[in-house]
């Protein structure tokens, strides 16, 4: 299948640690994360739906990953290496619990930086040491990143060309082409109804919504 919709949930349930500035909008319901899992098992092809984690709170192992399997479905996991361990975050086995269980691992970076403010050498470190400490832990090569914040430039591509990785996943929404480097994705905000998850489901945009997409997206991709 070429053309996917990417979707990404960060935290489930009631929170463990101190959220960032701005982090709490992207928390939703246990019920919440259960009714986007069964709008996409109602879809004619669910396997239309890439389904993403990023940040590895610890609601992606304790919550997100027994209703996946429940319904058979698939997810991919971006994981903040600088957390791993820490209250409220997936520990080293928990990661690997999400590998053996058939999920994909990918990287989130070390810390919870926008990646398109940072120093090249401060950009480098991000990328690598976040896949060397995953690649330790689940002892096979992570090809894929989570770009935080959905914040990217050509030049943050570029370094993750550079570093080895397959794929980024971006948050400009829309489809996404699985032979494409660049991802799009659109994050699940407690805020969204089952109606509006519904129209992110479908792809359904604009056409000025899809022209400002577009025109975002190539900004960043040159700039």
């Amino acid at each position: 299948m070429a053309k996917r919709i990417g979707i990404i949930f960060h935290g489930i349930g009631t929170p463990d640690r101190p959220l960032e500035p701005g982090e709490a909008p992207y928390w939703i319901s246990t019920d919440q994360y259960r009714g986007v899992l069964d709008q996409i098992c109602a879809l004619p092809d669910p396997d239309a739906v890439c389904i993403s984690f990023d940040d590895g709170n610890r609601s992606d192992i304790e919550i997100g990953l027994p209703h996946l399997q429940e319904r058979n479905l698939r997810a991919d996991f971006f994981v903040l290496s600088g957390r791993i361990g820490k209250p409220g975050s997936l520990d080293a086995t928990a990661i690997t619990a999400l590998r053996d269980a058939g999920m994909g691992i990918g990287s989130h970076g070390v810390d919870h930086v926008a990646w398109n403010k940072l120093a090249p050498d401060a950009l480098k470190r991000e990328l690598e040491l976040s896949r060397d400490v995953l690649e330790n832990i689940c002892n096979a090569r992570i090809t894929a990143a989570g770009i935080p914040f959905g914040d990217y430039s050509a030049p943050v591509l570029s370094a993750l060309q550079r570093a080895g990785y397959d794929c980024a996943y971006s948050s400009d929404g829309g489809r996404m082409d699985d032979a494409a480097f660049l991802r799009p994705r659109t994050s699940v905000q407690a805020a969204m109804t089952a109606a509006s998850v519904g129209s992110i489901l479908s792809a359904r945009q604009s056409i000025a919504r899809r022209m400002r997409r577009m025109v975002g997206m190539a900004r960043k991709r040159l700039f």
